[in-house]
């Protein structure tokens, strides 16, 4: 075998339709684009979803309910196994946003961390002391943490403040009222009002 014989597999490559070649090829006088408008001329660009100036499907589609999909909080989960494992906490120590990058359980600061209860398989008890200020501590993460002479300091999250949630404290009901919780307090005074025959106004 030479090397002028050697050719492709069948079927790897396939050839360039070629249009505007006269009638016989179908794709002849109009090359396929069929006759005058946009679309037979070169430049054209059609978006995503254009439906040729009709009203578009998802603008025909009704709209209705809300997501809190853009308000979510993202996390990076640590478990205390990793930080039992880990070279930078298997003593003990100081557990912090900033000392998780460094020992390289997370990646960044780009989220709130939140600490999980998960030992390694056959522990039921921690055996280190960890002071951990983070923004999260799962329930069961903390009971081990405080078992073991630790400390923890929840810093909370972006939502938690704005909410006034003392993360630390047994009553962990939002301080500052949101908007719904000041318009329910005020139909209630607005009823008790009415019921004396007086009329409470909007302040």
């Amino acid at each position: 075998m030479m090397i002028h014989e050697i050719t492709p597999l069948a079927g790897k490559y396939k050839n360039r339709k070629r249009v505007g070649r006269g009638p016989g090829s179908g794709v002849g006088k109009r090359a396929g684009r069929g006759q005058k408008g946009a679309g037979s001329r070169s430049g054209t660009f059609t978006r995503f979803q254009f439906e040729g100036g009709q009203m578009p499907y998802f603008r025909r589609m009704p709209k209705f309910g809300f997501s809190n999909t853009k308000f979510r909080e993202l996390f990076w989960l640590v478990n205390l196994r990793d930080l039992v494992q880990s070279d930078a906490f298997k003593s003990g120590g100081e557990v912090t946003a900033q000392a998780l990058i460094e020992a390289g359980l997370i990646r960044d600061d780009s989220r709130s961390v939140k600490i999980l209860g998960a030992l390694p398989e056959g522990q039921d008890k921690l055996s280190v002391k960890l002071n951990v200020t983070v923004n999260r501590v799962s329930d069961s993460a903390r009971k081990l943490i405080e078992g073991a002479g630790g400390s923890v300091n929840e810093t909370g999250t972006r939502r938690d403040n704005v909410r006034g949630v003392d993360r630390n404290s047994d009553d962990r009901s939002p301080k500052n009222q949101t908007k719904k919780a000041k318009r329910r307090a005020f139909q209630e005074r607005k009823a008790e009002a009415a019921s004396r025959g007086e009329v409470l106004k909007k302040s």
